[in-house]
């Protein structure tokens, strides 16, 4: 699926390292049984690697929420510094890495990536904050797609994040491989659906900027388009935008079906806008009549495989 190694970062305690503060770990199953089939991890503990050892004394961010800074609980030990001397070298070795996404551990000061409390000077919570390692991150990488262990136990939120992962991974495929106007084009052609399922807009304003390629130099084009896709796909792929795309693509073989074989497909469809049914069901169904009508133009649409089947993401109702 894709034609380089697939890094992903990840917050080292997910792994099942003892580098928490407390000695132990929060080892996610699904990430290192399931996804890690998938990919190669980069472990990072910024904590660990700040120098401030295992185990530790429990921090947490304390003073303004946009610049807080990183107190140890009981001794008030300000480590911000040590945290913040590391983080471009760390930065820029992980930039050599070329990574594809990064699951950070929910809540974490150094790691949270939303909804990290801040306490003001007294230890009350205030406003919520990002973690110092996570919004460095963030802002040296703002495609890469990133996300929390504890928001991957929704089904949805999920499919999304490992989605945009291997389609983060295409797009840095491209890039790689000397993009051209026609790759670029051909990109764009083959996420057509996959990008209608999330944004009709985002696609349209994508197609308008490959079709106005002239007006840029190639490179500008693509980091352009590459902004846009990536932004499109943040947007929620809902079962109303799933079940257009179905319909669009049933388009392209439905007078080649008997009367039986129409009826038994919209009826799947009709099963799944319904909520009777996951949307594997009618894909499954989609898939065997475009093979069988060797139907190349739908056949090369990643919509049908964003991600390894194995993983199972669109088998939720």
């Amino acid at each position: 699926m894709t034609t380089s190694p697939l890094r992903l970062g990840i917050s080292r305690c997910l792994l099942g390292d003892e580098v928490r503060f407390d000695g132990g770990h929060k080892q996610d199953h699904f990430l290192t049984d399931v996804l890690g089939r998938y990919v190669e991890w980069v472990p990072v503990c910024p904590e660990v690697e700040a120098g401030l050892g295992t185990p530790r004394e429990a921090m947490r961010l304390v003073g303004n929420p946009h610049h807080p800074r990183l107190m140890t609980i009981t001794s008030k030990h300000d480590h911000t510094q040590a945290m913040e001397s590391m983080l471009d070298e760390r930065l820029n070795s992980l930039r050599t890495l070329d990574l594809s996404g990064f699951v950070f551990k929910r809540g974490s000061p150094s790691c949270g990536v939303e909804r990290v409390r801040v306490y003001t000077a007294q230890g009350m919570p205030s406003q919520s904050g990002v973690g110092i390692f996570a919004k460095a991150f963030l802002e040296q990488f703002p495609l890469i797609p990133v996300e929390e262990e504890g928001r991957l136990c929704d089904p949805l939120l999920r499919e999304n994040f490992i989605e945009r992962v291997f389609c983060y991974r295409r797009f840095q495929d491209l890039m790689h491989n000397g993009v051209t106007k026609q790759a670029l084009i051909r990109f764009h052609t083959i996420h057509k659906y996959l990008l209608l399922a999330h944004s009709q807009q985002h696609y349209e304003t994508m197609g308008r900027l490959v079709g106005q390629a002239e007006r840029y130099r190639l490179k500008e084009l693509a980091v352009k388009y590459g902004d846009h896709f990536m932004r499109a796909l943040i947007m929620k792929a809902t079962v109303r935008k799933h079940v257009n795309v179905l319909q669009h693509i049933v388009g392209y073989f439905k007078s080649r079906l008997t009367t039986p074989e129409k009826a038994e497909l919209l009826d799947v469809i009709a099963d799944y806008h319904r909520g009777l049914t996951p949307l594997i069901v009618p894909l499954t169904l989609i898939k065997h009549y475009v093979h069988i009508f060797d139907v190349s133009y739908i056949r090369d649409q990643v919509y049908l495989n964003p991600h390894p089947k194995e993983l199972m993401l669109r088998n939720h109702a």
